[in-house]
């Protein structure tokens, strides 16, 4: 009894009782409350082999409840997005839920459930509007259908991926991203490995993903279901086309069957002792050293290209030191300053423009429009850490210059003075150095 005890406080974190406690007789309320405990033991040490990968999950199927779809569904709705190549709309779906869930419950539990490939759309990638972005619009069940999955693949991975993992796992940010690189820059860290993996999501490979999930996941039904999300294909001008690499850009479950693949990426720099910080497919590698950085360009290239599937850019991927200064997440980032970076800037005022120009009309309408973007713009840049009180400035006036040009019709400084600042605010015209002011202080 007295061994029993001692494992029963250790594993549940208990101080040890001491030794030399007289025997207790082993009565049936005492030998029921100890294989009570022993239970629980087992069930501790069993959640702690999960989630070191050493005992796979079996019984996720199961798991597949009414509540749990119909929670789905609600996310899936509360994100709205447009229809996929079936051309049901959110409201359409809706019109008959009941019947709808129940079906997808019923099809996901049998392993019968097949999805339609994703709507390919095409979005700008930079202000020029030269390159662009491929997504995948899945249909509304096959987006209630990847909630589902990520809901009940979420829990089991997130105790496995690494604390420097910081793309989109909950109670996590771009923010708490950046916020660690100073940190490891203030530590003496001064050379930065500015990594970027060409097409990560067009290109990644199927059996990385399988590979990764496979090692922890052993319910043959869930595994088949991710692999038919992955084999799906895509409709592009009438189309149908096969994919067999990559995972679409749009997809509930993408972010996820993300990070399970980079997970190893995470775990392989942490056991060489590297410093990191990741969001999604976008990474830096902090060292002490040029030497170090070196090296840690030649590992991040071998296991990217043997474990992934993939390639770094050569011309986005560099060795760089920290007062020289690097991209990260949307932010120019040198040891004196971390501001806008130039795209972001030009990313901005490509929305602005489309907004003001010329032809539309300057009403409430527009300017609620322009204060989305604008509000949306100075919350992610604005922080405690950042410098962007010039670049706001510079901003607020060329906003300004744009609505005037759109009420004259023209561009000249004399409209300063037949439309000032005290109009703008009466209109409602959010400030991004207002609201830089109040994100600031908050």
């Amino acid at each position: 009894m007295e061994k029993v005890s001692s494992a029963i406080a250790t594993a549940l974190g208990l101080p040890v009782p001491l030794s030399g406690n007289p025997p207790q007789l082993r009565t049936s309320s005492n030998a029921g409350r100890e294989e009570s405990l022993d239970r629980t033991i087992l069930r501790i040490n069993k959640r702690k082999q999960v989630a070191k990968g050493k005992i796979k999950v079996h019984s996720l199927t199961g798991r597949i409840t009414s509540k749990l779809v119909f929670e789905a569904w609600r996310a899936v709705r509360r994100n709205r997005g447009a229809a996929g190549i079936d051309k049901v709309s959110i409201q359409m779906f809706e019109q008959n839920l009941e019947a709808n869930l129940d079906r997808l419950m019923r099809e996901l539990k049998q392993g019968t459930f097949l999805p339609l490939p994703a709507r390919r759309v095409y979005i700008p990638k930079d202000a020029k509007g030269t390159k662009f972005r491929p997504l995948g619009i899945p249909a509304v069940r096959d987006r209630v259908a990847q909630e589902v999955l990520r809901r009940l693949l979420n829990p089991i991975f997130e105790a496995k991926f690494h604390d420097h993992s910081y793309g989109f796992r909950p109670g996590r940010s771009c923010h708490q991203a950046v916020e660690k690189v100073l940190e490891l820059g203030r530590q003496g860290y001064r050379y930065v490995l500015d990594a970027d993996i060409s097409g990560f999501f067009d290109n990644l490979s199927h059996s990385a993903i399988m590979r990764e999930l496979s090692d922890v996941v052993a319910d043959g039904n869930i595994l088949r279901l991710v692999e038919k999300f992955l084999r799906a294909g895509v409709m592009e001008g009438g189309k149908i086309r096969p994919t067999r690499v990559g995972t679409p850009q749009g997809g509930v479950a993408s972010p996820l069957l993300a990070n399970i693949a980079l997970n190893v990426l995470d775990w392989h720099l942490h056991e060489r002792g590297l410093r990191f910080v990741r969001y999604a497919d976008d990474f830096v590698v902090l060292c002490r050293s040029e030497d170090e950085a070196k090296e840690a360009l030649a590992l991040v290239e071998h296991l990217v290209a043997d474990r992934l599937g993939l390639s770094l850019s050569p011309e986005k991927t560099k060795v760089t030191r920290f007062h020289e200064g690097f991209t990260f997440l949307g932010f120019d980032i040198k040891s004196r300053f971390v501001r806008m970076r130039a795209k972001s800037v030009e990313n901005f005022k490509t929305k602005v423009r489309r907004i003001t120009r010329r032809s539309h009309n300057l009403d409430a309408e527009m300017i609620e429009q322009l204060n989305r973007v604008i509000r949306g713009t100075a919350n992610y840049f604005a922080t405690p850490w950042s410098h962007c009180g010039n670049a706001y400035r510079s901003l607020d006036r060329w906003i300004r210059m744009r609505l005037r040009c759109m009420k004259f019709d023209r561009k000249s400084q004399v409209d300063n003075v037949r439309l000032r600042l005290k109009h703008f605010k009466r209109m409602g015209l959010l400030s991004l150095s207002d609201l830089r002011s109040s994100c600031v202080a908050g």
